[in-house]
């Protein structure tokens, strides 16, 4: 199932990683877009390189490299919104998170278009997921998903002011255990940054659709500010200024903490020797 666009690294441990929206490959859609940058801006950046400890833990990764302009693997596919009444972007999208418009006039993909990227991308990436979940759960009684994402610390447009440092989603308590819930909340707590518990973003369309505690899959989303791990200027970006460049240094304290968060939820799903 592995392809060019698709990264796939199998661990042992009772957790999987998923990392959705790192992609920067528009595939050949540039002459239909307003701007390459501007379709490349909402990506979580360097978020893969930010969670690379993972798996020196035994964690599995699923990894795309296409970008969530060409289609966006964590927005349910039926195009229901998972946040009715706030603003949000399709599962392909035509504007920004900030609203600005992604293509130019009369190049928006229609239904045929969205339904041969989602053949080509989407299918394949939960086809993954789901072959990852199954292979883990054979050896294990249960496992940990976890959904790495990150956003801009100041979008008016999809949130009032500065959006805490860790924003961890669990469907409302639906994708997983309390007691995970918990672990996780106690390390953030425990650090310098910021946290919120379903806030403004309490998990994607992969934390609904692969959480389902009582089969022994836990699943969790973690929406990082960008400011936590690189040095981000909250507001307005140009493409003269975002993306900044990974720094390790400046991302050790968020990724300490992370290290422990992944570390706990292994242990959480893991038998205990008493």
């Amino acid at each position: 199932m592995q392809t060019p666009w698709l990264e796939i690294h199998r661990g042992d441990a009772p957790l999987l990683v998923s990392i959705p929206h790192t992609g920067l490959d528009l595939i050949d859609l540039e002459p239909k877009l307003v701007s390459p940058w501007l379709a490349r801006r909402d990506a979580d950046w360097h978020i893969e390189h930010l969670y690379a400890f993972a798996k020196a833990l035994g964690a599995t990764l699923v990894r795309t490299q296409i970008s969530r302009t060409v289609i966006d693997v964590n927005r349910d596919p039926s195009g229901v919104s998972l946040y009715p009444g706030q603003a949000t972007t399709e599962l392909c999208p035509t504007t920004t998170f900030d609203g600005d418009r992604l293509y130019r006039t009369g190049h928006e993909p229609d239904h045929a278009e969205i339904g041969a990227r989602r053949a080509h991308y989407f299918d394949p990436y939960h086809a993954a997921l789901a072959l990852e979940v199954d292979r883990l759960r054979a050896r294990h009684p249960q496992i940990v998903v976890y959904d790495c994402h990150s956003i801009r610390s100041v979008i008016p447009r999809l949130f009032e002011g500065e959006l805490p440092h860790f924003n961890l989603g669990t469907n409302s308590g639906a994708s997983c255990a309390p007691e995970l819930a918990a672990h996780i909340e106690a390390i953030c707590a425990e650090t310098s940054f910021s946290r919120i518990s379903n806030g403004r973003f309490k998990g994607g369309y992969i934390t609904r659709s692969l959480g389902n505690p009582s089969a022994g899959v836990h699943a969790v989303q973690m929406e990082l500010a960008c400011r936590g791990y690189i040095p981000e200027t909250p507001g307005p970006v140009s493409e003269a200024d975002w993306p900044p460049a990974y720094d390790p240094a400046y991302a050790e304290p968020m990724r300490a903490a992370l290290g422990r968060i992944l570390q706990t939820a292994i242990a959480f799903a893991t038998p205990s020797a008493a």
